[in-house]
């Protein structure tokens, strides 16, 4: 079962900068054919990584101030966060090894 959770900018400096642990950051949009793509993927890391990583998703759409203040061109974006800043960044869809090796790389 997914452990995805719904990041605002209500709660982004709560669960994403002010995190214990490495966040990941999928900028998504409904109607975007790649973000639907790989939810399965972010899905599943977010179980594997569950206690190590937290996963959350941003609505593009629905979250315009955090895509100006990230600088959000096309979605799918994925950030990877640890201490508060932003340490890597994909824009489309990778390869699941690109984001395992990120992972293991901020959880090490």
């Amino acid at each position: 079962m997914s452990k995805v959770i719904e990041l605002t900018e209500e709660n982004f400096d709560e669960l994403v900068i002010n995190s214990d642990l490495p966040v990941l950051v999928d900028f998504w949009a409904e109607w975007c054919g790649p973000c639907r793509a790989i939810n399965p993927l972010i899905d599943e890391l977010s179980v594997k990584y569950e206690g190590q990583l937290v996963v959350g998703k941003v609505n593009a759409d629905a979250q315009q101030g955090l895509v100006a203040k990230y600088g959000i061109r096309s979605v799918p974006t994925l950030y990877f966060v640890k201490d508060g800043e932003p340490k890597e960044k994909f824009s489309g869809s990778e390869s699941r090894e690109n984001y395992v090796e990120v992972i293991e790389e901020l959880i090490g």
